[in-house]
């Protein structure tokens, strides 16, 4: 099939095989492979990429689906010179260690920031009208869905944390 791919803000024109996840068509047809193959059944976040500013397991998602919708990677959300604010924090708090999953990590987190900011409640949420309180409890919810092996656990959540603005 014939699809283009909005990725990291550029046009990618692609003939695909209509069975692609967005990770393949990611790593193997346009070559940006900040984003990892992990469990690959949607168990781990190392795949997580954000689709029109929403975070998904792109090892789950047929690529396809989301012809001309917009995909945002690791890379586009910063460069070695100039880091995203979470990027900073993940380096300033150590909150990686063999960074496999970490590219999964701050796009999730980065999409996290974002519900957020837009009030959504988590499961773990004390008041629902209440704008969420980004504490260790409410961090670690909303991120359950990214599992990281090396155990980077409170190093993460610190660099949440510090970029969210909360308290513990």
């Amino acid at each position: 099939m014939h699809i283009t791919l909005q990725v990291n803000g550029e046009q990618h024109m692609l003939d695909i095989d209509p069975r692609t996840s967005i990770l393949d068509a990611l790593r193997n047809h346009i070559g940006l492979t900040g984003t990892k193959k992990g469990c690959d059944h949607g168990q781990c976040g190392a795949c997580t990429v954000l689709v029109n500013g929403r975070r998904i397991n792109s090892c789950l998602t047929l690529a396809v689906m989301h012809d001309e919708d917009a995909i945002t990677t690791i890379e586009g959300l910063g460069e070695p010179d100039h880091l995203s604010p979470l990027q900073a924090a993940f380096v300033r708090h150590d909150g990686f260690q063999c960074g496999y999953c970490t590219s999964g990590q701050i796009c999730s987190a980065t999409a996290m920031l974002d519900e957020l900011q837009q009030g959504w409640p988590s499961h773990v949420s004390a008041d629902l009208e209440a704008a969420p309180d980004p504490t260790d409890a409410e961090i670690s919810e909303r991120m359950s869905g990214n599992l990281c092996r090396c155990a980077a656990y409170p190093n993460i959540v610190d660099a949440i944390r510090e970029v969210a603005g909360g308290g513990k």
